[in-house]
């Protein structure tokens, strides 16, 4: 650059300017695409209809009958047909609520390997 003018050195020197900040720009906007992309990915992996279909069932059969069986067959159906395990605890009395009451609670648990979902639930 010792050959070059005052002007074609400053012409040089914003070249590389520029570039650089297309450089930059460039491995910013890749880098927002893909944070983008996992928390749309992790959204559309969200199995709430599922938890919903398994949190309606298991409340309907603690209210019918609490039995063993039909806690296993909910437990094998869910993991054939969703590839997700289900387990819960028939109703009772639990520290959950205090012991004056008549409620019952089941604690139910949803997990499909990228899913996990505990819940408290309190009969009215």
């Amino acid at each position: 650059m010792a050959r070059l003018n005052d002007d074609a050195q400053w012409i040089v020197l914003m070249g590389f300017l520029v570039s650089f900040s297309f450089f930059f720009l460039t491995l910013v906007i890749n880098q927002s695409t893909v944070v983008g992309q996992t928390t749309a990915e992790s959204v559309i992996e969200f199995p709430k209809n599922d938890i919903r279909d398994v949190k309606s069932i298991v409340i309907q059969s603690s209210f019918s009958s609490p039995d063993s069986r039909i806690q296993n067959d909910i437990t094998n159906i869910s993991l054939s047909r969703k590839s997700a395990v289900v387990d819960y605890t028939l109703p009772f009395t639990h520290d959950c609520v205090p012991e004056d009451t008549t409620y019952n609670c089941t604690t139910i648990h949803y997990n499909n390997g990228v899913t996990e979902y505990n819940e408290n639930w309190i009969s009215p």
